[in-house]
C-alpha cells in the first residue's frame, strides 16, 4: 500500500500552488512556545496562587473541585482580563523570547516552519491559515526571502489582492499576537466577520488542505467554514499524533480526510519537504550550463543525503565528456597534421568539452570533504583511459591524457587554496589501469612535465613558443581565468599553482623507484619562478621543524611518512633542481 504521506508529497509536486496548509499550536510546540492547553493549566495555576491555594501537580484537578467543571482556555481568559487589549498584554509574554530564551534558541522558529517556508519559496504552497498569534512562520519566510500579505483584520482583507496574485498569503483567523484584537473567547471563537468567512470560504472551496497541529476543539467558526465548503476537487490531509479528537474526527468523515499518523510537526512537514525536493531533483533536466552544474555541485556537496545526486552528477558529465572526445572526434592515426594550429584546435576543443567539469573541480577541490574524494579520484582514473589508442601519432596519443591532466590541476590547485593536502595526497596516487603499459598512479603521468614522451611538442601550442616548461606554462594560462573568483589576485595564483606543482613533484619523487644517484622529477615553471620556489620550500620546511611529526605535510603523507622522509625528499628536489639549467 502507499503511504499517504508519499502520496500528499507527489500531490503537492503535482500541483504548486494548489494545496493550502492550516496549522494550530501544535506546529509550535518545539519552539517552547506553549499551546492553548498549556496556557489554560498555568493561567489555573496563576489563579490558585492568587486565591491563596495551592492546586500542585494536577491543577486540572483542582479547577475541576473549585469551579465543578473542566479548564477552559477561552472561559478562563475571559474571566481574567475582561477585554482584547488586557488579554493581549497578559498573553504576550507566551510568544515573545526573554533573553535568555532567545540565547537558548525557543520562540524561534522550527524545522516545520522552516519546511513551511522551503515549499512556499519553491512555489509549492501559497496559502497558509493559521489559529496561532505568534510570528514564527513570518520569520521562517523572511529567513528565505518571502514577505508574505498578512490577512490578521478584516480591513486588511478589504485591501488585499486576490490569493493567486501573491507569492504567499497568512490568514490569521484568530489575530496577531500584536494586535489587541486577538480572538480568544468562546464568543469571539464562535463566529467571524463577513470579510473572513468570505475568504476562508474561497480557500477551502478551492485549494487541497494540509491540517497539522490544531486539535478543532474550541475554534467553532473555523469549523464551520470547513464544514460549509462545498469542493471535494483537491484531497485534504489531516495529520496528527495519536486519536484526533471528537471535533477533528467529524470534520475529517465530513470532509473524507486522509488521515496521517504522525509524531510531531516536526517531523512530518521535514519529510514531506524531503520528499518533494527529492522528486523535483529527479525530473530536473541535465545541466543545461556550466552554472547550472556548478550550482547543482554546490548543493550536493552541501549534505551527507545527496551523496547519490553527487555522485550522479559528477558521472553524467564524464559520460558526456567521454561521448565528445572520443577516437571518431580525435584521431591519432592516418595522415594528421602535427602544426600549431592543428594541435591548438584540438587542445582548446578538449577544453570546451571539459568546461562544466573543471568549474565543477574548481569548487569541489576547495570545498570538498573526504567523503567526496573518490568521485573525483575515479573520474581522473576514467578520463586518463578514455578511448585510448594504442596506434597513432605519439603527440596525439600523449594529448589523450590532457583533459584528465587539466582536472588533476583544478582540483588540486583549489586544494592547495584550501590547505587539503589530504585531497592532493589521494590525487596524485589515484591508480592508472593501462592495457598495454604497466600500471601507474596519477602523478607519474598527469603533471605538465610528465605528460608528454617529448615536451618540446608543447611548444607548437599556439602562443608558447620556445619557454621552458611549455605544457605547464600553457595549463597556467588555461587555468588561470578559471579561478578567477577564488584566487582574484594573480601574484597569488602564481604562488598557488607553483605549490601544486612542487608538492607533485615531490609526491613523484616519493612513489619513484628511480636510485638516489639518478632522482628526476618533472619540471614545471617553478624552476626559473626563484623566489616563489624559495619561498614554497621554506614554508615546508618551516612547517617540518616547528611542528616535526605533527605538521600537516607529514600527517597527509603526500611526500612522506615521516619528517625524516619528507626532507629527503626536499633534499632530493633542491639537487634535482640545481642540475638543470632552467632559461
Amino acid at each position: 500500500m502507499i503511504d499517504p504521506i508519499d502520496s500528499l508529497a507527489f500531490s503537492i509536486h503535482a500541483n504548486p500552488g494548489i494545496y493550502a496548509v492550516l496549522v494550530g499550536s501544535g506546529i509550535s510546540r518545539s519552539a517552547k512556545i506553549p499551546t492553548g492547553w498549556d496556557i489554560t493549566l498555568e493561567l489555573v495555576r496563576k489563579l490558585a496562587v492568587i486565591s491563596g491555594e495551592d492546586c500542585g501537580d494536577d491543577p486540572e484537578g483542582w479547577y475541576r473541585t473549585k469551579f465543578s467543571k473542566e479548564p477552559d482556555y477561552s472561559e478562563l481568559l475571559d474571566g481574567l482580563a475582561k477585554t482584547p487589549a488586557a488579554r493581549q498584554q497578559l498573553l504576550k509574554t507566551y510568544w515573545e523570547p526573554t533573553p535568555e530564551e532567545r540565547e537558548e534558541g525557543a520562540k524561534s522558529p522550527t524545522a516545520a516552519h522552516r519546511a513551511i517556508a522551503n515549499l512556499v519559496h519553491k512555489g509549492f504552497i501559497r496559502v497558509i491559515v493559521t489559529t496561532n498569534f505568534d510570528r514564527l512562520l513570518e520569520t521562517a519566510l523572511a529567513d528565505v526571502g518571502i514577505t508574505p500579505t498578512i490577512l490578521s483584520t478584516a480591513d486588511e482583507i478589504h485591501g488585499a489582492l486576490p490569493l493567486i496574485h501573491t507569492n504567499c498569503t497568512i490568514v490569521k483567523v484568530h489575530g496577531d499576537y500584536l494586535d489587541t484584537r486577538i480572538k480568544n473567547t468562546p464568543d469571539e471563537l464562535s463566529t467571524y466577520s463577513a470579510e473572513f468567512n468570505t475568504i476562508l470560504d474561497r480557500i477551502f472551496d478551492e485549494f487541497g488542505l494540509i491540517v497539522c497541529g490544531w486539535s478543532a476543539d474550541w475554534d467553532v467558526a473555523l469549523r464551520a467554514a470547513i464544514t460549509r465548503a462545498p469542493s471535494r476537487r483537491y484531497a485534504m490531509y489531516w495529520a496528527a499524533r495519536g486519536v484526533p479528537g471528537t471535533a477533528a474526527q467529524e470534520l475529517i468523515a465530513h470532509r473524507q480526510a486522509i488521515q496521517l499518523p504522525i509524531t510531531g510537526a516536526d517531523q512530518f512537514f521535514s519529510t514531506v519537504t524531503q520528499k518533494v525536493e527529492s522528486l523535483e531533483e529527479f525530473l530536473r533536466p541535465y545541466p543545461l550550463s556550466t552554472e547550472m552544474a556548478v550550482a547543482s555541485l554546490k548543493r550536493f556537496m552541501s549534505e551527507h543525503k545527496f551523496r547519490i545526486q553527487h555522485e550522479d552528477l559528477i558521472v553524467s558529465e564524464v559520460e558526456r565528456v567521454e561521448q565528445n572526445i572520443g577516437q571518431e572526434k580525435f584521431p591519432t592515426h592516418g595522415r594528421l597534421p602535427i602544426d600549431t594550429q592543428s594541435l591548438t584546435q584540438r587542445v582548446r576543443a578538449y577544453e570546451g568539452h571539459m568546461a562544466s567539469l573543471t568549474a565543477m573541480a574548481v569548487q569541489a577541490g576547495y570545498w570538498a570533504e573526504p567523503q567526496h574524494y573518490p568521485s573525483w579520484t575515479k573520474t581522473i582514473a576514467r578520463l586518463s583511459t578514455v578511448h585510448r589508442q594504442s596506434g597513432g601519432t605519439v603527440t596525439l596519443l600523449d594529448f589523450q591524457k590532457y583533459p584528465a591532466s587539466l582536472l588533476l590541476y583544478c582540483l588540486g590547485i583549489a586544494a592547495v587554496e584550501a590547505g587539503k593536502l589530504d585531497f592532493i595526497r589521494e590525487l596524485c596516487e589515484t591508480a592508472i589501469a593501462r592495457e598495454h603499459h604497466e600500471d601507474k598512479i596519477a602523478v607519474q603521468l598527469l603533471p605538465s612535465g610528465c605528460l608528454l614522451e617529448y615536451p618540446d611538442d608543447a611548444r607548437d601550442l599556439e602562443g608558447i613558443g620556445r619557454i621552458f616548461a611549455p605544457l605547464g606554462n600553457w595549463i597556467y594560462q588555461t587555468c588561470r581565468p578559471l579561478f578567477s573568483r577564488l584566487i582574484p589576485n594573480d601574484t597569488r595564483f602564481m604562488y598557488v599553482f607553483d605549490k601544486l606543482e612542487i608538492l607533485l613533484a615531490l609526491s613523484f619523487g616519493k612513489n619513484s623507484d628511480r636510485d638516489p644517484s639518478r632522482h628526476w622529477i618533472p619540471p614545471g615553471p617553478f624552476g626559473y619562478r626563484h623566489s616563489n620556489r624559495t619561498k614554497i620550500l621554506g614554508e615546508i620546511e618551516n612547517s617540518l621543524a616547528n611542528k616535526k611529526e605533527t605538521s600537516p605535510f607529514v600527517t597527509a603523507s603526500l611526500f612522506g611518512e615521516n619528517e625524516e622522509a619528507c626532507r629527503k625528499q626536499i633534499e632530493l628536489f633542491k639537487a634535482f633542481v640545481q642540475k638543470l639549467n632552467w632559461n
